[in-house]
């Protein structure tokens, strides 16, 4: 099969850029797998449906359109327009399979460097996992602490605002006890006044 020597070099950074969580799983895309390979995607989907029995649905599936728009939206980019039909998405071992069927020194070479390339970025996952678990403890603890912190505000506000309800409620009711005593005492005059007025 036909192959261009100009297929990019496979490093964590260039990979990470094309690894897509789909339907649960960690995929790639056809046509960013055919440029790995150097190979037109034309001719890379040719490959693998003349090999299909070995692309079991848990290694490879196609997107559906709402699937691809999606990922397309999060990508924000241009090139992948004016595709007819959604691509092939290829899991690990769906890779893996794909070793076995594209021929040619650049596929194997390509082949090569994608091995060792996962084989780094799991390791490092692996040796890293307990300062990455410490990383998020972290952060949780920071923010219990933030939501403490804040909570503590909400409390305290509420202690100053019922302390400022209870001063109201008090200036209310000597309001109202000073009024109520005016009355009487208006009143208690104006009878006084009535009954000086009949003697």
């Amino acid at each position: 099969m036909e192959q261009m020597e100009n297929a990019i070099v496979i490093t964590e950074g260039t990979l990470k850029d094309r690894i897509y969580f789909i339907r649960g799983q960690k995929v790639m895309l056809d046509f960013e797998l055919a440029e790995i390979y150097g190979y037109s995607t034309t001719k890379f989907n040719q490959q693998v449906k003349n090999n299909i029995e070995k692309f079991d649905g848990d290694f490879m599936f196609e997107l559906s359109k709402d699937e691809f728009n999606d990922l397309m939206s999060k990508k924000l980019t241009s090139s992948w327009g004016g595709r007819r039909k959604p691509p092939k998405a290829f899991t690990e071992q769906g890779i893996y399979m794909l070793m076995t069927v594209l021929r040619g020194e650049l596929a194997v070479r390509q082949s090569k460097a994608l091995i060792r390339t996962f084989k780094k970025m799991k390791d490092f996952i692996i040796h890293n996992r307990e300062l990455i678990g410490h990383r998020e403890y972290i952060q949780l603890s920071m923010q219990t602490v933030d939501n403490t912190r804040d909570i503590s505000k909400l409390k305290s506000d509420i202690v100053t605002i019922e302390s400022r309800m209870f001063d109201v409620v008090n200036q209310l009711s000597d309001v109202v006890t000073k009024s109520d005593l005016a009355n009487m005492m208006n009143s208690f005059v104006e009878r006084h006044q009535r009954m000086q007025a009949l003697e």
